[in-house]
């Protein structure tokens, strides 16, 4: 049977305060200053604790955090952890989770995430708030629902990432990603999904300047496209429209189905209209 230390009602000082420590419960606690006070440890459960300086939670492993709380002070708070969850908690410090794999987050609030989930692989995010530019650069293998972002350049070189019931409000969302599936969400912001591969988008509401282009293999079913111009320009793509688009320049190839086209712009001299089929219901 494994012995279960309970650390309880403590204010924490000094560096490496509990560095190295396994199989620990700490409840009620307040981590004051000092870095790294759980470096390199394993096995811990946290509760209704405050985190108030730098690098909390580096090279740990099955760490489960309730209720708790990083103060802006606790920047890049998760680096080079494996298995790390997540719920109840309020993350005001930016940089926190790089290099990290094995992520859950339930009603987490990152009120800075700037560059948040870097380099990251197996995340579960649920009920999750974020504001803060570059969220989630390069991460792989991410399942969301219910995400409500506020950051420009979210997901850039993400790879194998479906996101469900969210709102994105993100200049250059998915930039150079690939295998991105996106349901029923909202997304506002210029440049949408440039250099992507294999980006799908599912019943979603999207605004847009120049948005979707340059990628190869778009997918678009059910989707509204709202105040958007100089779509898809140097894409392949199939889209399924529901409404109006307000302008069209120089798609690659594939099919574009709306109730209507504001402009449709084919430069023969850049591309091959022939391989674009466009279909407008009325």
């Amino acid at each position: 049977m494994v012995n279960i230390k309970e650390i309880n009602g403590e204010v924490l000082r000094g560096e490496r305060a509990l560095f190295e420590s396994s199989d620990l419960s700490v409840k009620n606690c307040v981590f004051e200053d000092g870095e790294s006070p759980l470096k390199e440890s394993r096995n811990i459960n946290i509760k209704d604790s405050v985190f108030k300086w730098k690098y909390p939670l580096w090279y740990c492993k099955n760490v489960n955090a309730e209720n708790c709380a990083l103060l802006e002070t606790a920047r890049a708070g998760m680096w080079y952890t494996d298995g790390i969850y997540f719920t109840d908690t309020v993350i005001e410090a930016p940089k926190s989770f790089r290099r990290c794999k094995n992520i859950g987050l339930k009603k987490v609030l990152f009120v800075n995430a700037q560059e948040t989930l870097w380099n990251c692989e197996s995340v579960k995010m649920e009920n999750v708030s974020a504001k803060g530019d570059y969220f989630a650069m390069n991460c792989v293998k991410m399942n969301i629902d219910k995400l409500d972002l506020v950051g420009n350049y979210c997901f850039d070189g993400a790879r194998d990432i479906e996101i469900r019931d969210s709102k994105l409000l993100s200049k250059d969302a998915f930039w150079n990603s690939e295998n991105i599936t996106v349901y029923n969400s909202f997304i506002c912001g210029e440049y949408l999904g440039w250099n992507a591969k294999n980006l799908t988008l599912v019943d979603c509401t999207i605004e847009s300047l120049q948005g979707m282009c340059y990628i190869e293999n778009l997918v678009m079913k059910n989707c509204r496209l709202l105040n958007t111009t100089l779509a898809f320009e140097y894409s392949t793509v199939n889209a399924d429209i529901r409404g109006g688009i307000d302008s069209v320049k120089n798609p690659l190839g594939g099919k574009i189905e709306a109730d209507m086209i504001g402009d449709i712009i084919m430069e023969e001299n850049m591309i091959d209209p022939e391989k674009t089929e466009i279909v407008l219901r009325r």
